[in-house]
């Protein structure tokens, strides 16, 4: 986040900000100022800087209805960023942290309401509620437009409104898509500089598409009053549009994020033939200098992350085996020429969670976050820091400002965030721009189970690695408002964001199956099993690259495995544990098959897999019942 202007981008329009004096309304409540003269009709607005009419008249109609006191055209450079950084620490939005430790750092502080997903409060918009499944909550297109609508009436009055153009992917990339978000929040503008391609060469893209009939994705968004009785998240995906009113974070404000990326994308993917999937996407390269790349679905709090920037043990490293980062969260795939998936991670940047990433856990990001971040909701020691449990020092003021005090809880709050670019990570891929993607040699599905799923199984083939997606299960965290630590079944880890029927979303992915197709191996991993002392059998971070390694050797055909009724295991020896030090019979245990309790499992996924009716595909509820009479009772 260098405040330091650069030159003017090629086609960029500068970013039109308030005059001194006229800033725009802080992210915290506050009484919006009254209109200036003239600003009835959406203030002072602009020559709009667009050669696109569907763009321009799109955010003329979004100006009369919100009302701003100025629009502001977003370019994405240094200069526009110097400045809406500015204005930020003028109104107290963003906190300098320490500039000899961490230089171009800043903090923010949401309201205490406003600290995570709110899933309850997010729709899916579809014609009937069939479409959206029992998945989501649904609410009719014309209802949820009158709603917002309202919400939406005079809410920018006396504040800037940011027109956000960006690029879901690298700038070139066929398999990119495009959007635009309306925001009146600074804050969301900055993180969206840092999470997507922001800018000039997004709009410039958007109206070339444009100027051939292709759409781009709508977003529009106010922080409203940050009052969580007036909070929605809106989603219509047959119009590839997004509304969300009340919130300032980031999942619910940083429109390119998962709402885009996710449930509009996933709607967009099924009806052009590819995926968009919450998965990392990292390469491992051998010690021959071969790399196969593998995306991986983990739910919250199962060490996506960690994994996306794995640094393999020192024996591994002394071999020469290296692991490149793609990406840590969103994976969109499609299918290639030679019948392979090829993978982009349409996201720029990383919004990871700061709790529990350490110097043990994970030192590739931890190495990212000493310059150039924002962090939300994280502690400051007393030489202004930033500091979450996994840090060495002593907080000394918690997330809300407030002396560190036990009786408030965390000092950092459990779902505290950092942003910064993904070319901070030392693990860099420098194929993570490639713009036709990385060929996808394995997928992995994870969850977080203390008992009975393995360390690691294979899928037989696609149809069965399907269902085992379909069934995956673990827990719930902090990301997500509710109770935590409660077991919940999460198909693929894309409960909360796909924007149409689960049971239409698994029938897209067995379409995949299809004749040419050369198709990734698909893997379940479980790197939370318990021992009967209550600790985990398996060391875990970088130590996942040996079940990796497993995997590889699958994929290349250059190891065996035990064929069990739930997939293929590892044969005794096929697994390198040299050096872990693992306790006689640790191993059996993680690799432990119990058929009584697998025939309970598939039969609850069968129930599972009910709730969704008739439209779930019947090859999926063969291929459970398939194994529920493998398994049978012992």
């Amino acid at each position: 986040m260098s405040s330091t202007p650069d030159s003017m981008r090629r086609g960029a329009v500068p970013v039109q900000l308030p005059p001194d004096g006229a800033m725009p309304a802080p992210l915290r409540a506050m009484a919006p100022h009254e209109p200036r003269d003239g600003d009835a009709r959406g203030g002072d607005a602009p020559t709009t800087p667009t050669t696109l009419v569907a763009l321009r008249d799109w955010v003329a109609s979004v100006a009369a209805l919100t009302q701003p006191a100025h629009i502001a055209w977003c370019d994405g450079s240094d200069a526009e960023n110097a400045r809406l950084v500015a204005m930020m620490l003028d109104t107290g939005d963003l906190l300098r942290l320490n500039p000899d430790t961490h230089p171009d750092c800043y903090l923010h502080r949401s309201s205490p309401s406003d600290v995570a997903r709110v899933e309850h409060l997010t729709f899916v918009c579809t014609p009937t509620n069939d479409e959206a499944g029992p998945n989501n909550h649904w609410m009719a297109p014309a209802e949820a437009h009158a709603k917002m609508d309202a919400l939406y009436a005079g809410c920018m009055r006396g504040r800037t409104m940011y027109v956000v153009p960006y690029c879901m992917g690298p700038i070139d990339s066929p398999l990119a898509r495009c959007g635009v978000e309306i925001t009146d929040s600074p804050y969301v503008v900055a993180n969206m500089r840092i999470m997507t391609r922001m800018g000039a060469a997004a709009l410039a893209r958007i109206e070339r598409e444009g100027a051939e009939g292709l759409p781009f994705v709508r977003g529009l968004h106010s922080i409203g009053e940050l009052d969580p009785e007036r909070r929605f998240i809106m989603h219509f995906p047959q119009e590839l549009s997004i509304k969300s009113f009340g919130s300032g974070y980031g999942g619910n404000a940083l429109l390119g994020k998962k709402c885009h990326a996710l449930r509009i994308a996933s709607h967009q993917a099924r009806g052009e033939g590819w995926l968009a999937e919450h998965m990392l996407i990292v390469g491992i390269e051998d010690p021959q200098g071969a790399t196969h790349y593998v995306a991986a679905a983990f739910p919250s709090a199962c060490g996506k992350t960690n994994l996306a920037m794995l640094i393999p043990p020192e024996g591994y490293r002394e071999k020469g085996w290296k692991v490149w980062t793609v990406g840590d969260d969103i994976c969109w795939m499609r299918p290639g020429a030679d019948g392979r998936l090829y993978a982009i991670n349409p996201e720029a940047g990383y919004f990871g969670v700061a709790p529990g990433t350490s110097e043990k856990t994970n030192p590739n990001a931890l190495a990212m976050l000493d310059r150039d971040a924002i962090f939300t909701n994280v502690a400051v020691t007393a030489d202004n820091q930033p500091w979450w449990d996994g840090l060495p020092g002593t907080p000394a003021l918690d997330w809300q400002g407030r002396p560190v005090d036990k009786a408030n809880g965390p000092a950092a709050h459990p779902n505290s965030r950092f942003t910064v670019s993904a070319r901070r990570c030392p693990s860099y891929s420098p194929h993570a721009e490639d713009p036709q993607g990385v060929p996808i040699s394995a997928i992995v599905f994870g969850g977080r189970r203390e008992s009975l799923v393995p360390l690691v199984f294979e899928a037989r083939d696609w149809r069965h690695g399907v269902l085992v997606g379909a069934g995956m299960a673990s827990e719930t965290t902090a990301a997500a408002t509710g109770a935590v630590g409660v077991v919940r079944r999460d198909s693929m880890a894309m409960k909360p964001f796909v924007g149409y029927n689960f049971a239409d979303y698994f029938a897209h992915w067995l379409s995949f199956d299809a004749p040419g197709a050369v198709l990734p191996k698909v893997f379940h991993v479980n790197w939370f099993r318990k021992g009967a002392d209550g600790k985990f059998l398996w060391p875990g971070f970088g130590d996942n690259l040996r079940v990796l390694e497993w995997m590889l050797r699958r994929v290349q055909g250059n190891a065996g495995a035990l064929e069990t009724p739930i997939g293929n295991l590892p044969l005794e020896g096929d697994l390198d544990v040299e050096g872990l030090g693992m306790a006689p019979g640790a191993l059996d245990a993680l690799l432990h098959v119990d058929r009584d309790g697998w025939y309970d499992e598939m039969e609850a996924v069968g129930e599972y897999l009910a709730g969704f009716g008739d439209r779930v595909p019947p090859a999926l509820v063969e291929e459970q019942q398939r194994i529920s009479a493998e398994l049978g009772r012992p």
